[in-house]
């Protein structure tokens, strides 16, 4: 799978697991989009067939950003004082996720060590 990490998330360390789990892996401070709007970022991962993983609740907007029209969106939810282990715990859990089912045109939200999909919006198909 390629992902692309937010900056959020782009932490070499967890960059270091996905690759491991055998994913192609970039990230938005590699690729110089820190700071981007939102929806640049989500057309670069777009273009780049790369489903964007980001802790960003607006990426969550199923009207706004159609999971059909991209490689996957996965929004990780994790507690405001989330500690370093907690991310790992998160982004294993989408490891094991990835090996079970396939994420592209899906949004996912990873919470509590887990990974659930999220179906369209009814109206979805109408916009």
């Amino acid at each position: 799978m390629n992902i692309k990490l937010d900056e959020n998330l782009g932490d070499i360390r967890i960059s270091s697991r996905l690759k491991l789990a055998g994913h192609d892996v970039a990230t938005v401070s590699q690729q110089g989009l820190t700071s981007a709007p939102d929806t640049k970022l989500i057309e670069v991962c777009h273009q780049e067939g790369r489903c964007l993983v980001t802790l960003d609740r607006g990426f969550g907007n199923r009207i706004q950003y159609r999971p059909k029209n991209y490689a996957g969106i996965v929004l990780i939810r994790l507690s405001p004082n989330a500690s370093f282990d907690d991310r790992v715990k998160a982004i294993d859990a989408l490891i094991l996720a990835l090996e079970q089912e396939e994420v592209n045109g899906k949004l996912w939200i990873g919470k509590d060590g887990s990974v659930q999909e999220y179906k369209s919006i009814e109206s979805e198909e109408d916009l």
